[in-house]
């Protein structure tokens, strides 16, 4: 599903992540000067500050460029029409809470460097979370999607940034009902997996869930074939629609889990509504996970959270931490 991009005076700003870079109000003249094509679209809001149309997704996209230049020198970021273009912000702000969360593992300080390892499960054409968690920590990571076309668009912005490329691995999933096998291989281990999971469980769902970002941009429904706000917010069929939703998703990556239950730290989702906790929270004890995290997260008028298991003691994280982690890889 694709959220609203970005809050447009982004009042919420104080309640994103300490470290987030993208505290405030957007700097317009430093991103114009980075991408240029990013001009025609900034115009005085009702406030009277400079902003876009969040419901144009060329005005999103191209902001999106601009604030991954300016702020984490990736170059030439692009996705093909119709997929996903994600919030940067809120993006980042799940990386900086996942650092938390690996912190947590030796005494608070922050795992930084390639010696810890991220997998984006459905890491998609935009490739977001790998970006952001190798700009912002120096990890390396490895993007995982069924769709191929995604996977070819991701390995185009890697040609274009090869401080990130080197860092950056990406692999296809061959299997629609699979999430990790055939994805983490025979003695691997990752310290963190990350995911944007399907939010709905039909495409009538995603559309009415779009119906209603629309309404609070201030736009009006157009039924008599105006601009469909499905297409405005964007998302192939896999990125936003699974049978039962995020609930159903999330359950069956739990469930899976299992497998690799010594192979990797911390698994972790993003959830869009509190409803689906409940059920998943039910999973999480029929699965024997020992350490479970439920982290709110917010930006402008969106609420999230983000959903995080372990099959390993904190003793057993610190144990890994020790293990795998190299002493000249952290920092605090």
């Amino acid at each position: 599903m694709q959220a609203k991009p970005h809050a447009q005076a982004k009042p919420a700003a104080a309640r994103l992540h300490p470290r987030n870079r993208h505290q405030g109000q957007y700097d317009f003249a430093a991103l114009i000067a980075v991408c240029p094509a990013l001009k025609p679209h900034v115009k005085a809001n009702a406030h009277g500050q400079p902003s876009i149309d969040f419901a144009r997704p060329q005005a999103v996209k191209l902001l999106n460029q601009a604030l991954l230049a300016q702020l984490y020198g990736i170059q030439g970021w692009d996705i093909p029409p119709g997929y996903l273009c994600p919030p940067i912000p809120g993006r980042a702000d799940y990386i900086h809470c996942i650092a938390d969360l690996l912190a947590g593992c030796q005494q608070g300080r922050l795992p930084q460097g390639p010696a810890i390892r991220l997998l984006d499960i459905g890491t998609g054409a935009n490739l977001v979370y790998p970006l952001l968690a190798h700009a912002e920590y120096g990890w390396d990571c490895v993007g995982a999607d069924i769709d191929k076309p995604a996977l070819a668009n991701a390995q185009t912005i890697l040609q274009a940034n090869p401080r990130f490329a080197a860092h950056v691995e990406l692999r296809h999933q061959p299997r629609a009902d699979a999430m990790f096998a055939g994805i983490i291989r025979p003695g691997e281990r990752f310290d963190v997996t990350v995911c944007n999971p399907p939010f709905h469980a039909s495409r009538a769902d995603a559309a009415a869930g779009s119906q209603r970002k629309w309404r609070q941009l201030g736009k009006q429904d157009d039924k008599r074939g105006g601009r469909n706000p499905l297409l405005n917010f964007g998302g192939q069929q896999q990125e936003l629609c699974y049978p039962g939703g995020e609930r159903a998703f999330v359950a069956a990556m739990i469930a899976q889990s299992t497998r690799f239950a010594r192979q990797c730290c911390w698994f972790t989702s993003l959830l869009s509504s509190s409803d689906s906790l409940p059920a998943l929270q039910h999973a999480l004890r029929e699965a024997g996970v020992r350490q479970s995290r439920v982290v709110q997260m917010a930006q402008g008028q969106k609420r999230s959270r983000l959903l995080a298991w372990s099959f390993l003691e904190q003793a057993g994280q610190q144990a890994w931490a020790a293990r795998h982690w190299q002493e000249d890889s952290t920092g605090g």
